[in-house]
């Protein structure tokens, strides 16, 4: 198990909790495109803590969309947690085509120039 220095180190960016509202759009089991309400609870440039009331398996994809901005990008979970009591997920997801500006947030690694 990695330490949490080397996960540091490993980090693309930094963190910032927050709590923005998402669409998180996906098939179910049968094949059925699902739009789900969810929320972000962490994010970073590359990628999110997201909070969603279903489970997925770790390298499965689908598009989250910035409820407020309307912006979307295609995301790769590379973390899932047990069910919390609420009956909500967490999944730990990777942006696969991250842009600078997604989360429309300052990280506290930008300079105050950008």
């Amino acid at each position: 198990m990695a330490t949490a220095r080397a996960m540091l180190e490993r980090r693309r960016s930094s963190r910032v909790s927050v709590r923005i509202p998402i669409l998180v759009r996906r098939r179910d089991y049968g094949g059925q495109p699902v739009t789900t309400h969810a929320e972000a609870i962490g994010v970073s440039r590359c990628g999110a803590l997201l909070r969603v009331p279903f489970a997925v398996n770790p390298g499965a994809r689908f598009e989250l969309m910035h409820a407020h901005s309307l912006e979307a990008r295609e995301v790769r979970v590379v973390r899932v947690s047990e069910c919390r009591q609420d009956g909500a997920f967490e999944l730990g997801v990777e942006i696969l085509y991250p842009s600078r500006d997604f989360w429309h947030v300052t990280f506290p690694d930008e300079s105050s120039t950008n």
